[in-house]
């Protein structure tokens, strides 16, 4: 096998929709990087199929800043030393509600339980009365389709020469964003079908490339469109449909320390 590229950096998102954080370190498992989108808000206006309230409806979502209150004990499994150790590798357990507790910094900077009413209160602001909102709890990931997704720095920074614009790598909201070195943009679809080796631990499958919607036109800072829209990224984003990039993994072999080289 031959290295093709490096991890540049590994993020979750503990409420979907909201701001990420990086991380030094994670734990993926079959269901995901663990803590990922382990909460959402659930919307009687939302589809069926897809009953979450996310940015596209309420833009400054992106602005609310989760954190876990014990950041130690959300970083692995409580278990996993335990659960490694025995052949061939069991799942471990999830850590206890408590310790998965997550505070949420609203865009004024109050900080709020992710459960109190109040924060709900304000996720409802402009966007409807028809929006019921309920807090949702998952154990596996609420990502929109695959459990994790890969995103190449390059492919964003030709985006962004083709726009004439930088273009924020946070906009894709990836879970491992790569550094392919001297490749082009787009070279992670060249991966689809293929497994990729990450770390020393996960193997993974890579499915498909990435449908894209309207998040990728928001600015994560301010969640302003204009700007971006008048010079090219939101003409981009409508194209989406015949055009997806980055990539959507499963996972074949679980990971616990993936800040090496990725070998294919």
């Amino acid at each position: 096998m031959s290295a093709v590229g490096t991890v540049e950096s590994v993020w979750r998102y503990p409420v979907k929709s909201m701001r990420g954080e990086e991380l030094e370190e994670a734990f993926v498992g079959f269901s995901g990087v663990y803590g990922d989108r382990l909460f959402a808000f659930r919307s009687t206006a939302a589809p069926k199929g897809f009953p979450y309230l996310t940015g596209r409806e309420q833009e400054e979502m992106l602005l609310y800043r989760p954190r876990f209150r014990n950041a130690d004990r959300a970083a692995k499994p409580p278990n996993l030393r335990e659960a490694e150790s025995l052949a061939p590798g069991i799942n471990p357990l999830f850590a206890d509600a408590g310790d998965l507790a997550v505070d949420v910094e609203t865009p004024s900077g109050e900080v709020l339980p992710v459960d109190d009413p109040a924060l709900i209160g304000l996720l409802k602001k402009r966007i409807g009365g028809e929006h019921l909102l309920t807090l949702l709890r998952s154990e596996r990931a609420m990502t929109d389709c695959r459990p994790i997704s890969l995103f190449s720095i390059q492919t964003g920074r030709q985006l962004g020469d083709e726009i004439g614009t930088s273009i924020d790598k946070r906009r894709f909201r990836a879970n491992i964003y790569m550094d392919l070195g001297s490749t082009g943009g787009f070279a992670e679809d060249t991966y689809v079908g293929k497994t990729l080796r990450i770390g020393s631990k996960v193997m993974v499958s890579v499915l498909e490339r990435d449908p894209r919607c309207k998040m990728i036109t928001l600015d994560p800072d301010t969640v302003l469109l204009p700007r971006i829209r008048d010079q090219g990224l939101f003409l981009v984003s409508s194209l989406i449909a015949e055009h997806p990039f980055g990539v959507s993994i499963t996972i074949k072999q679980r990971i616990s320390n993936p800040r090496v080289a990725v070998p294919a």
